[in-house]
């Protein structure tokens, strides 16, 4: 699918995975579910759920690395600077041409704009925080968060899914 697709269905994606409230025990059942998903689909990834300065939930599931840590941190800054998808500010920095470092002066040592991280956006306010994960292909990181945002919201995405590669 063109990125131009996947901008339009990302910028949907937000618009519907939107919370009435959430709190410290709203991120742990996330968090846990992100988790069950993530073992369920064997996948080896680090999951990250963060409101601005302060992470309420981490885990690092078997096969992942420092790295991955790494990796959340700096798609985490993305989405809390930028107030969108890691992936959907990746791939309009691509369409453009240019880099965050170019275009905003970010260092890629703390901003990295590859999908994994969607900002926690709540009605009525805005992005409140991130949830990030870390271990597979920069789609798969990113479709793995909206789905399980999708199903714990139970909100329906088929529509707007992101095509398989």
């Amino acid at each position: 699918m063109p990125m131009e697709d996947d901008l339009r269905r990302i910028a949907e994606q937000e618009r519907r995975l939107v919370f009435q409230r959430f709190d410290l025990a709203l991120a742990w059942q996330l968090g846990v579910r992100m988790k069950e998903t993530a073992e369920a689909r064997s996948a080896s990834v680090a999951i990250d759920i963060t409101l601005h300065a302060r992470q309420l939930f981490f885990v690092a599931l078997a096969g992942t690395t420092p790295d991955n840590t790494e990796w959340i941190r700096r798609k985490r800054n993305v989405t809390l600077r930028m107030f969108r998808s890691s992936y959907a500010v990746g791939v309009k920095l691509a369409l453009a041409g240019t880099t965050l470092q170019a275009n905003y002066g970010l260092p890629e040592a703390d901003f990295m704009a590859h999908g994994g991280s969607v900002p926690i956006l709540l009605d009525g306010v805005g992005c409140i925080g991130a949830v990030t994960v870390s271990g597979l292909p920069q789609r798969q990181d990113h479709a793995l968060v909206v789905a399980t945002l999708a199903q714990f919201l139970g909100r329906d995405l088929d529509d707007v899914l992101l095509a398989e590669e």
